[in-house]
């Protein structure tokens, strides 16, 4: 008899349904969310399974890799895929999911997707770290001179290092905007330091890659890209042909520029709002 099991992962929880070559529930727990825990459960059954379903999500790299390592037969799902796939389940829950996940994988009603590699998702991270202090740090200095237009001063252009001297010129004499400036221009200078701790990180990364450094070869392509598109990619052999390659990499492009759309219309209308009230 073959028997087909689904993981349907939560933070602290995961609910696991094994069913066999019939449909029929053979076994249901609920394990924590550690490969440990799974591995350990699955190995209790006392029979092989002949695939294992785990939907992509947040910890799924992470539960696959241990998984796989150990042997275990484990697919990666695609998310998008498998929401489709539950859109006429009449209940929705964590157990309804793992039964359902199971049955797709006796059914053979599923698309895999590819695992990133270890070194790709340490890439991913650092950049996405980056980004995050990057953000903050223009987050600050915006604020800052938003501020200080309030009060008819202008900061107008300057140099990440020559801003904190232009913003403590132009507070010199305001008891109120000092304690202001004193205490962002703190949080600027931290965020500026790590930043630039981060370009140094990124572009050593980028020096060690063999891919980032061939792709830094062709002209205007710097660490950032180099190092995104070679994560993005990880492994070319799973790619058909190069137009697969490039349609994987446009289409999370395409993705990024949706959310930025909607990103700068939502700021849009909340400046409207504000100006609104500000009329009123």
């Amino acid at each position: 008899m073959e028997y087909y099991a689904g993981i349907d992962v939560s933070l602290e929880c995961s609910h696991v349904c094994v069913v066999d070559a019939t449909g029929k529930i053979v076994r249901e727990a609920k394990p924590a969310s550690q490969p440990e825990a799974l591995i350990a459960w699955f190995r209790s059954l006392g029979f092989e399974l002949v695939r294992v379903g785990l939907e992509a999500g947040p910890l799924s790299q992470w539960l696959y890799a241990a998984m796989k390592k150990a042997g275990l037969a484990v697919e990666l799902l695609e998310t998008r895929h498998v929401s489709n796939a539950f859109k006429a389940m009449p209940v929705k829950s964590d157990r309804n999911d793992a039964r359902n996940i199971a049955q797709l994988m006796r059914l053979g009603w599923f698309r895999p997707v590819h695992c990133k590699s270890m070194s790709a998702q340490e890439t991913r991270a650092m950049l996405t770290a980056r980004k995050l202090i990057q953000s903050k740090l223009q987050d600050v200095e915006n604020s800052l001179r938003g501020i200080l237009r309030g009060f008819g001063l202008k900061v107008g252009k300057t140099t990440s290092r020559g801003f904190a001297a232009r913003i403590s010129e132009l507070v010199a004499g305001h008891p109120a905007l000092e304690t202001i400036a004193t205490a962002t221009l703190a949080v600027h200078a931290v965020l500026l330091r790590e930043f630039n701790g981060f370009e140094k990180r990124v572009r050593a990364m980028s020096r060690l890659d063999a891919k980032a450094k061939l792709l830094m070869s062709t002209p205007a392509v710097g660490p950032i890209i180099s190092l995104t598109y070679a994560s993005a990619i990880d492994d070319p052999s799973r790619f058909t042909s190069v137009e697969a390659g490039g349609t994987a990499v446009r289409v999370n492009a395409e993705e990024v520029s949706v959310r930025r759309d909607r990103l700068h219309r939502s700021h849009q209308q909340k400046w409207r709002r504000f100006r609104a009230r500000g009329a009123l």
